[in-house]
């Protein structure tokens, strides 16, 4: 069975508008800062080594590696990728480890034995089960991935730790939440878990003054 239906610029509107009359808490995201922007990355395998860059590090320091190798390479696609040395892909900010995951990705969709494109025609679950299959790659990544790249309505990255600190903040909860517990709270926001979730990040960033600025900010990409 296939995925949900992408989200476009006109359904994600909707869902915020739903969102935010029927949940207080993302209703109050949407009337001090407005709507998010529609942050969406390429599918394929430049939108799963931003995902794989995006682990464990800030949003601009993904952002700033991710530019120098495309800029190095001059396309994001495995046949570029694969000529660079470690020497080089380090200089752009990449770490050994990360160096390895991306490498292993390129080679498998080289030799075919990973279609990309066959994720978008599996329901959430399947198509992150078949991404949690690849070395590197576990929850949060495979979900990053879905959510920016796929564009599944209903993709709820468990564990981000921005999400967790925006769902605590506007809950008003002394100390972040615990996992489980906004977990559960997201629950109410099905079937648009992703598009709640670019809110909460909207709310992170808004309040720590590290909102994107300019005419492209609502395409760049956004994680963790």
């Amino acid at each position: 069975m296939g995925g949900a239906d992408p989200l476009t610029r006109q359904s994600y509107h909707r869902a915020i508008q739903l969102l935010s009359t029927s949940d207080p808490l993302l209703g109050a995201i949407v009337a001090c800062h407005g709507n998010p922007p529609f942050w969406v990355q390429a599918p394929g395998f430049a939108g799963l080594a931003w995902a794989i860059l995006g682990q464990q590090v800030s949003i601009e320091s993904a952002q700033a590696t991710f530019d120098k190798f495309a800029a190095l390479a001059g396309a994001v696609t495995p046949e570029a990728f694969l000529p660079l040395t470690a020497e080089q892909l380090h200089a752009t900010g990449f770490s050994r480890q990360k160096t390895s995951y991306v490498r292993g990705l390129a080679e498998q969709i080289r030799d075919g034995s990973l279609d990309l494109a066959a994720l978008e025609r599996l329901d959430d679950d399947a198509a992150r089960a078949r991404l949690m299959q690849l070395r590197g790659v576990g929850r949060w990544t495979a979900d990053t991935y879905l959510l920016f790249s796929l564009r599944r309505p209903d993709v709820w990255p468990s564990g981000d730790l921005a999400l967790e600190k925006a769902a605590s903040e506007r809950a008003g909860a002394p100390v972040k939440l615990a996992t489980d517990a906004v977990n559960r709270m997201a629950e109410a926001w099905r079937p648009w878990r992703a598009v709640a979730a670019r809110l909460l990040w909207f709310q992170y960033l808004h309040q720590r003054g590290r909102m994107p600025v300019g005419p492209e900010a609502g395409d760049t990409g956004l994680a963790g």
